[in-house]
C-alpha cells in the first residue's frame, strides 16, 4: 500500500509541473500572437494544473486506511476529484465557445502566426503524450479513477492540440477563420470528455454497481461448488476500493468450522481476482426447499 501511493502520488505531482510549465508558455505565446486557439489551450492548461493539484490531493489522502469517522475508507475522495474535474472541464468549454462564436460573428479573426506558436503546440503535445501514458500505467496498475481521469483528459489534449496546430497551419496560409473553428473543435472534444467522466464519477459516488467487477464476481461464484446457492450479491467501489457483500447457503449437516471455511475459500477466490477488494459472506444453512422466486441464486 505504501508502494502504491508513493507511485501515486509521484506521476500526480509530476503532472502538476507540466501543467504549470504548459500553462505558462501557452499565455505567453497566445498574448505575444492573439491566437485564440493557443489562449483556449492555455485556459485549458489552467484548468489542468487545478484539475492536477486537486488529484495530487486525492491520490495522497485516498488511502488513508479506514478510521472511527469513514469506516469503509477515504476512496471516494479520489471520485469526488475526478467529479470537480468534470466541472472545470464544462466551465472551459464555456469559455472557449463563447470567445470563438464572437470572433465568427464579429469577423475580428486575424491572428500573428509564428515559430513559437508552433512550438508551444508541438511542446504541449510531446507533454500530453508523455504524461498521459505514464498516469495510465499507474492508474491501471493502482485501480486509481482520479488518476485514470487526468489520463484520459490529457489524452484528449494530444487531440485538441493537434486541432489547433491544424488551426496555425492555416492561419499561416492566411485562412484565419480556422483558428476559431479549431477552438470550437477543442470545446467539443472538451464537452465529451467531461460526460464520460462526470458520467463514471456519479455513478461511483451514487453507489452504482460496477457492472463489469460484478459479473467477475458472479462468475466465480457460479464455480463454487462447495455452496447450494447466494443471493444478495452487493457490490460498491470507492476510489480503487471495492466492498462485496454475499448471503451463501450451505447444506446444513456442514458444522460452523466447515461453514466458515468455505466462507474463507470464496472471500480468497474473489479477492485473489479483483485486487483491494473486502469481502464479506454471510453464512446461511440450506432450506429442503429453498424459495423458487430467487432467480439470481446459484444451484
Amino acid at each position: 500500500m505504501e508502494d502504491s501511493g508513493k507511485e501515486k502520488n509521484k506521476v500526480a505531482f509530476l503532472s502538476v509541473i507540466a501543467a504549470i510549465f504548459l500553462t505558462s508558455f501557452k499565455f505567453i505565446v497566445g498574448i505575444l500572437t492573439g491566437s485564440l486557439g493557443i489562449l483556449s489551450e492555455a485556459l485549458h492548461s489552467a484548468l489542468d494544473f487545478v484539475a492536477a493539484a486537486i488529484t495530487l490531493f486525492a491520490v495522497r489522502f485516498s488511502d488513508k486506511p479506514a478510521d472511527s469517522d469513514h469506516h469503509y475508507g477515504h476512496g471516494k475522495i479520489e471520485n469526488l476529484s475526478a467529479l470537480i474535474e468534470t466541472l472545470l472541464l464544462l466551465i472551459t468549454c464555456i469559455w472557449i465557445i463563447y470567445e470563438a462564436v464572437s470572433r465568427l460573428v464579429s469577423g475580428k479573426t486575424h491572428i500573428e502566426v509564428t515559430v513559437w506558436s508552433y512550438i508551444v503546440v508541438l511542446t504541449s503535445i510531446i507533454i500530453d503524450v508523455t504524461r498521459s501514458r505514464a498516469l495510465m500505467r499507474v492508474a491501471k496498475k493502482h485501480n486509481s479513477q482520479a488518476l485514470e481521469a487526468d489520463a484520459l483528459h490529457f489524452a484528449t489534449d494530444i487531440w485538441s492540440s493537434s486541432v489547433v496546430l491544424l488551426g496555425l497551419i492555416c492561419s499561416g496560409f492566411g485562412i484565419y477563420v480556422a483558428d476559431s473553428i479549431a477552438a470550437l473543435v477543442v470545446a467539443l472534444i472538451v464537452v465529451y470528455v467531461s460526460y464520460q467522466l462526470g458520467k463514471r464519477s456519479i455513478n461511483v459516488l451514487l453507489d452504482r454497481v460496477p457492472e463489469e467487477t460484478f459479473l467477475k464476481i458472479k462468475s466465480i461464484l457460479d464455480g463454487v461448488t462447495e455452496i447450494e446457492r447466494y443471493h444478495d450479491l452487493k457490490v460498491r467501489a470507492a476510489g480503487a476500493e471495492f466492498f462485496v457483500e454475499l448471503n451463501i447457503h450451505i447444506k446444513p449437516e456442514l458444522n460452523i468450522l466447515q461453514s466458515h471455511e468455505i466462507a474463507d475459500r470464496i472471500e480468497t477466490k474473489i479477492k485473489h481476482e479483483i485486487l483491494r477488494c473486502h469481502v464479506h459472506v454471510h453464512i446461511e444453512p440450506e432450506e429442503n426447499d429453498p424459495p423458487a422466486e430467487q432467480d439470481s441464486d446459484h444451484s
